[in-house]
């Protein structure tokens, strides 16, 4: 029994490492001045990748570089075909995360979490780039999100892919992932010193899968263009078209529809909630980073409650929303 019990470990031990990647991250604190207590990151990958729980801002600390002492670096190996979630800390503390630009965030519940995909189990290091601390892209980057929505196709099994110039139109290499299965993201870094780009979204990852674009929003070859003169987040467009969808509002539309708003977020005083629904009572409760409750607003009615920062202290909190269905929003308090 003990020899099957032992093979049966290290089956699952090299079940586990086929399906993980290397993934590097690395942020660049230029013109800040760093805390005594470290770099740090945080996210949704920390136990994956050995470090505990999930979302702890004092166990995952970053590297000084040798060749330029202002970018830390951590490299982790975690599940490939996954989506993950992070952010920076100039300490260790949950109030010492950076705040995350729109351009770079999930989009999900208004939360300002970055992001990444990881797509393939090659045998390199994904390099997510030396990101400033609360920017959008590394220096001499620009930020480009490409966002299409692919609710009137089957989608393909190997995915959804964009190609272009600005990654030598390879239809395998960039990857889309979707938070609501139906707009597909990606964000790509672009060099600042060329402007003009051409690309094209995929349903799948072969030459035949390429889109057949239909519009005035093609170009001479049939392809996509963008001028990136600053960093840019593209408008939601449907597969094969130039417009949106025609049966649904935009993504982010969409979102605001089916959650609560919270801002400023985070906060030094306070905050307000926004229900984002119809209905005329709500309870609502707020609770610590540990799952303890730590004020409540039961049977509230009105369309928006304004959250004083009173006796909580700086850290991270969780705003819950209960009606005809529950939203969840973090809360950031300074």
């Amino acid at each position: 029994m003990k020899k099957k019990l032992v093979t049966l470990f290290a089956l699952v031990g090299i079940v586990s490492m086929a399906s993980a990647k290397m993934v590097k991250f690395s942020v660049d604190m230029t013109g800040l001045v760093k805390n005594a207590t470290g770099i740090h990151i945080a996210g949704d990958f920390q136990s994956f990748a050995g470090y505990g729980l999930d979302w702890q801002s004092n166990t995952t600390l970053m590297t000084q570089e040798v060749n330029d002492t202002n970018i830390y670096t951590v490299v982790v190996n975690i599940p490939a075909f996954k989506k993950y979630e992070f952010k920076y800390f100039n300490g260790d503390q949950f109030y010492e995360a950076e705040y995350v630009p729109i351009p770079s965030r999930v989009l999900y519940q208004y939360i300002d979490n970055r992001w990444l995909y990881v797509d393939s189990l090659a045998n390199d290091t994904s390099f997510v780039g030396a990101i400033p601390f609360g920017g959008t892209a590394p220096v001499g980057k620009r930020l480009l999100r490409f966002r299409v929505d692919m609710q009137n196709e089957t989608l393909n099994a190997a995915g959804a892919h964009v190609a272009g110039d600005f990654q030598t139109w390879s239809t395998v290499n960039t990857m889309l992932y979707s938070f609501d299965t139906m707009v597909y993201e990606y964000i790509a870094y672009v060099d600042t010193n060329t402007i003009n780009y051409t690309f094209k979204y995929l349903n799948g990852i072969t030459n035949g899968d390429y889109e057949t674009i239909i519009g005035a929003c093609a170009d001479v070859s049939g392809n996509r263009t963008i001028a990136v003169v600053m960093d840019t987040m593209l408008d939601v467009v449907c597969f094969n078209y130039c417009a949106a969808c025609i049966s649904t509002v935009s993504i982010d539309e969409h979102k605001a529809d089916a959650s609560a708003v919270l801002w400023p977020n985070p906060t030094d005083d306070y905050s307000t909630l926004e229900f984002g629904d119809a209905e005329a009572m709500h309870l609502v409760t707020i609770t610590d980073i540990a799952g303890r409750e730590v004020r409540t607003y039961p049977e509230y009615v009105g369309a928006s409650l304004r959250i004083e920062k009173g006796e909580l202290e700086k850290g991270i909190y969780f705003v819950s929303t209960f009606s005809n269905k529950k939203s969840t929003i973090k809360l950031v308090v300074q």
